[in-house]
């Protein structure tokens, strides 16, 4: 090979090795491509959630405008109410003495 072959032949494989090198780690490279491949996934997996959540939510506001049972019992666990000349029984904890 004669020396400007050579030197053509270096130059064209420093070319070579900068593009590989910015398809790999450049800013839009393959590792980036992967990493936002990744981070769409959390993100449809994060948004599948918030919407079964959504939609849960939705019909507990539908139940709570329209049906009277949930709203009792809605009432009665997180409230503490009860219905009227209702009794409420309190018994003593078996692992703790009673005071006379």
């Amino acid at each position: 090979m004669t020396k400007k072959r050579k030197v053509s032949f270096g130059i064209a494989l420093a070319a070579l090795l900068v593009l590989v090198f910015l398809i790999f780690f450049g800013d839009n490279g393959l590792l980036e491509l992967i990493r936002k491949r990744n981070d769409h996934e959390r993100l449809v997996a994060a948004n599948q959630q918030l919407i079964q959540e959504n939609s849960r939510l939705c019909r507990m506001v539908d139940r709570l405008q329209n049906d009277p049972a949930f709203i009792e019992d809605v009432a009665r666990k997180e409230l503490g109410m009860v219905r009227e000349n209702e009794l409420i029984f309190t018994f003593a904890s078996h692992g703790k003495k009673q005071q006379p």
